[in-house]
């Protein structure tokens, strides 16, 4: 299945204008293999909610970033979770100094 830009968006949940595309536009193009990924992207999204986690594009760079919101236990198996994602699907992340946030670097060829 593959996923449009404007689904993508819809599914982490923002609000479908010419600013957010644009910035999703950039995300795509900045991201390795982008197409490859998405669909797994979507999956994390899904599986990261219910621990106060979510994806969201960033706003400081022009890529997708994985933000853990998680609390005391939560927040190790948020981060386990997200780790053992990138292993799996082979995905580079980069995590942002003093935060528990990712950045979603695009797939490790």
């Amino acid at each position: 299945m593959r996923y449009t830009a404007e689904a993508m968006l819809t599914q982490l949940g923002y609000t479908i204008n010419d600013s957010v595309m644009s910035q999703m536009q950039r995300i795509v193009q900045n991201t390795r293999g982008f197409k490859e990924i998405q669909k797994h992207i979507i999956q994390l999204n899904d599986a990261l909610k219910p621990f106060q986690a979510h994806i969201a594009m960033s706003n400081s760079s022009d890529y997708l970033k994985i933000k853990n919101e998680s609390e005391g236990q939560s927040l190790e198996e948020v981060d386990k979770m997200i780790n053992d994602w990138a292993k799996k699907y082979k995905i580079e992340i980069k995590k942002v100094d003093g935060k528990e946030t990712y950045y979603i670097v695009g797939f490790k060829s």
